[in-house]
């Protein structure tokens, strides 16, 4: 019996098989296909629970509008944003793709992660978009993301988590952990939007670009966002403790490390101790040098405000310093950060 069959040969003389790259490009199609699909039925489901909100301000005696993006994440109208959009904000007006618009006021800020909680001045019952659990993400997921950018309302860019846990600045220097970076395009006006996986659940707040750089976006994670809302909802603002001295990064010298057993490369020196505060009362001085809190390793200013929660507010915790050549403990109760 005959067999016919293509052979089909490249510029090198190489045999294909036809039917396989056939079969290769038809896989291919079903797979892009299915990107585009999970992208549209992202869209579909979380679009009508992003907001474009439009803020005017009034900074050193000059009225000025700003506005950025936003998400509903309860159906009685509570909006997580950036704290960067509504920032000096005397009044704020909200806008849905479908053309809808209310006022909403301001629950509560917190400039040290850039999150902002709103409230829509509505009494309908509104579309919103559920949290994930950002500790699951894994580079390469599919990341969505929706908002405003530049004044264009409901735009929607994709791409994937380039990386997670990375740590970024907010505008007052404090330093935001766990955040998410991604190649899904943001623009100007994307700031407070949400960054969605493919399930449609909100993975993070798009909260900043870097300027001059190609496909490196970041967000805030959506566990650091839920606690911040959960904060505010319970206390109006996040509660963190404070011990009461002004501190400095200093580098651990080699041979200290190695006697000490420690694995450190710096830590932070105390360079004044406030007076009748926690760290006065606890025996702490100019001088100092700080290793580590409640068991955690102190290696920057920045870990102490990671380590000091509302947990440990009026909490009793161990601080381990170097005096001289002596490492000591002591006792601190740290007191709530007016």
């Amino acid at each position: 019996m005959e067999h016919s069959f293509f052979r089909v040969l490249d510029d090198s003389g190489t045999e294909h098989d036809g039917a396989r790259q056939d079969g290769v490009q038809r896989g291919d199609a079903a797979l892009m296909d299915a990107y585009s699909n999970a992208v549209v039925d992202v869209v579909d489901a979380v679009s009508p629970a992003v907001v474009h909100v439009q803020v005017r301000s009034s900074r050193g005696g000059r009225a000025g509008q700003g506005s950025g993006s936003g998400v509903i994440v309860s159906p009685d109208g509570i909006i997580l944003t950036n704290n960067h959009v509504i920032d000096g904000a005397q009044s704020i007006t909200l806008a849905q793709g479908d053309g809808q618009r209310f006022g909403a006021r301001l629950i509560g800020r917190d400039p040290d992660t850039d999150i902002a909680v709103l409230r829509a001045e509505t009494t309908e019952r509104l579309k919103f978009a559920r949290l994930a659990d950002s500790k699951k993400l894994r580079p390469g997921q599919i990341a969505i993301a929706i908002g405003n950018p530049l004044g264009f309302q409901s735009t929607v860019t994709a791409g994937i988590i380039s990386a997670v846990g990375r740590s970024l600045r907010a505008e007052n220097g404090r330093l935001i952990d766990d955040v998410i970076q991604t190649d899904a395009a943001l623009n100007p006006g994307n700031s407070g939007g949400p960054l969605v996986n493919s399930s449609g659940h909100v993975i993070g707040i798009n909260t900043a670009t870097i300027m001059g750089a190609q496909g490196l976006c970041f967000a805030v994670a959506s566990n650091t966002a839920e606690y911040v809302l959960t904060q505010i909802l319970s206390h109006g603002r996040v509660r963190r403790g404070v011990m009461g001295i002004v501190a400095e990064h200093v580098v651990l010298p080699q041979r200290l490390r190695h006697a000490l057993g420690l694995t450190q490369t710096g830590a932070i020196g105390i360079r004044s101790v406030q007076n009748n505060g926690p760290a006065e009362a606890a025996g702490l001085k100019a001088g100092d040098i700080m290793i580590a809190l409640d068991g955690v390793a102190i290696a920057g200013v920045d870990d102490v405000a990671r380590v000091l929660d509302h947990r440990h507010i009026d909490q009793k915790a161990i601080v381990t310093i170097l005096r001289g050549t002596e490492k000591l403990e002591f006792s601190i109760v740290p007191e709530e950060r007016s």
